[in-house]
């Protein structure tokens, strides 16, 4: 499933980086890739918090999955405070399932067990990111918080959302767009 209307979908594939003062705190320095943006809503993933407490290994075995040792090293992630009981596996498109949402040349997202049962079993995507609840937006809201200066956008980036430490992906979505942090106001305004 794809959608190509860059119109209708123009946010999608890029990533949100927070900025300083973010009044909400379940988003202070988060990174967020934006899977769908519309005039209908917004829906992404938070790739840069680590959910506490929480083990890859123990989700598989609590759905009836045997993992392979290398499935032990799968952080788990926060997505974001909605669905926080659902999980969503943002990845290379080298893993494609009949249910995987395409979202532009490199990025998919696939919430289905199935790709667990393949993360399980060694035959997952390439990289991936797991995160338990996602990040969602109602009608223009996205876009209000982005003119109001809440969000920068960043182009998408491979090495930031799935090789870069979690402490490490905000500072590098800055960077990436030529934004140093350290010269960030926690004020938001406009020039």
């Amino acid at each position: 499933m794809r959608t190509d209307d860059a119109n209708d979908n123009h946010l999608a594939g890029m990533l949100l980086v927070a900025m300083p003062g973010m009044p909400d705190p379940r988003f202070e320095r988060s990174v967020i890739y934006l899977c769908a943006h519309s005039s209908e809503g917004a829906m992404g993933i938070v790739v840069n918090q680590i959910a506490e407490n929480v083990e890859f290994t123990a989700i598989v075995e609590q759905l009836g999955i045997e993992p392979t040792t290398d499935a032990a090293n799968l952080k788990v992630h926060v997505g974001g405070p909605v669905e926080s009981s659902r999980g969503f596996v943002l990845h290379t498109q080298d893993y494609v399932h009949e249910n995987t949402l395409l979202i532009d040349a490199e990025f998919a997202l696939t919430a289905t067990v199935d790709v667990l049962k393949a993360i399980a079993s060694g035959t997952g995507p390439r990289q991936r990111v797991f995160a338990l609840g996602y990040a969602g937006w109602a009608a223009g809201q996205l876009d209000a918080e982005i003119q109001k200066n809440g969000w920068l956008i960043a182009p998408p980036d491979e090495h930031i959302v799935f090789e870069l430490d979690d402490t490490q992906k905000w500072t590098g979505a800055l960077n990436k767009i030529g934004v140093d942090p350290s010269l960030l106001s926690s004020t938001a305004g406009h020039a």
